[in-house]
């Protein structure tokens, strides 16, 4: 009996003998019924329709290293608003002689990042390779030692300064939102009353406003003769206003935590912090990986605004490129190369939360 139950069952987890093979896997599933026909003929016209001239306009009618004005002759894109301005959209105002010097901080950064996706190498010679890294970076962007020709923070623009405010942006905010979140979950009335009254006043108003306090309102708060580096202010308007929001999704992740879990712990004789440490936290933040990661997401597209406080980052850069006369009309292509970019740094961030969440589910 249980044979034939298994032969049953084997039976029907075999795909119909209609949808072996190219032909029959296209008829099972786009033209299985009259609906299914009828959508699928109406994308395929749609494509149809939009493919080949989108094609053909990126890139067999298109132009890559012309002049403005040979780009208004050209029928396709005009890519040569990037190629000609390239180096202007990723480092802005930086020396154009010591561009190596942010073009070297960004391969070591994208290095350390690489061999971090990997858990294997999570020891401390990683740690120590961030610190030094991080110092090599700081070295680089800033100069004045070892020979390397001082740049002020105010020349720094374009895609270094975009990955400067999103990295050290999200890092200081995660474990800042997880600090709240176990504030908020205190049994310390103090404790607990600040971290509400910090996260519901971060989180109920936009990151515009907290940039525009950051940017123009603090510092009349400074004494006189005092001032604080407007890169490094907006840095902490991000983190802030990050941080609130990681720390509701940490605390929905801490209240899913069941009571036995605790209870085991007091078992063991384990106090607040090793509980929290060794026990509820690895579960809980396993279990809010994808919000979190969506969060991280959005924070790192949402660095774009400091353009409204005047910093070049990678989009003012570009919109002040296109504010050249002989560039104005191409805002397509230099929007289309930026949205690239951000789609990069978010597939890549989106990719590695679905490894590590695979990862961290094998151990379970």
């Amino acid at each position: 009996m249980e044979e034939l139950v298994q032969g049953t069952q084997t039976e029907e987890l075999k795909p119909p003998v209609a949808s072996v093979g190219f032909i029959g896997w296209i008829k099972y599933n786009l033209f299985n019924d009259v609906f299914n026909s009828f959508l699928t003929i109406i994308i395929l016209y749609f494509l149809w329709k939009t493919v080949p001239p989108l094609f053909r306009w990126a890139f067999i009618d298109s132009v890559w290293h012309t002049t403005g004005t040979a780009c208004r002759d050209a029928t396709g894109a005009c890519w040569s608003v990037i190629s000609a301005n390239l180096r202007f959209i990723l480092f802005g105002f930086f020396p154009y002689e010591l561009q190596w010097r942010p073009l070297l901080a960004m391969f070591i950064l994208f290095v350390l990042l690489f061999i971090s996706r990997d858990r294997k190498y999570w020891k401390k010679p990683l740690g120590y390779a961030w610190i030094t890294g991080l110092f090599v970076m700081g070295l680089l962007m800033k100069g004045g030692l070892f020979g390397l020709t001082p740049v002020e923070s105010t020349q720094w623009g374009g895609l270094p300064l975009t990955l400067l405010l999103s990295f050290f942006g999200l890092t200081a905010a995660y474990p800042l939102g997880v600090v709240l979140a176990l504030g908020r979950q205190s049994k310390m009335p103090a404790v607990k009353l600040l971290c509400v009254i910090y996260i519901e006043l971060i989180r109920g108003v936009p990151l515009i406003s907290l940039l525009f306090m950051a940017s123009i309102i603090f510092p009349l708060f400074l004494p006189e003769g005092v001032t604080i580096n407007k890169i490094l202010r907006a840095q902490v308007a991000i983190i802030l206003f990050t941080a609130a929001y990681i720390a509701e999704v940490v605390r929905g992740g801490l209240q899913g935590m069941t009571l036995g879990q605790y209870e085991a712990a007091e078992s063991l004789g384990l106090n607040y912090y090793l509980t929290m440490r060794l026990i509820i936290l690895p579960q809980a933040l396993k279990i809010v990986i994808p919000p979190t990661v969506s969060i991280l997401i959005s924070a790192f597209k949402d660095t774009s605004l400091v353009v409204i406080i005047a910093l070049f980052d990678l989009l003012k850069t570009t919109q002040s490129v296109l504010s050249n006369p002989e560039w104005m009309g191409f805002s397509r292509e230099a929007y289309i190369f930026i949205a690239i970019l951000y789609f990069l740094g978010c597939f890549s961030m989106s990719n590695y939360s679905r490894k590590l969440e695979k990862e961290l589910s094998r151990g379970d």
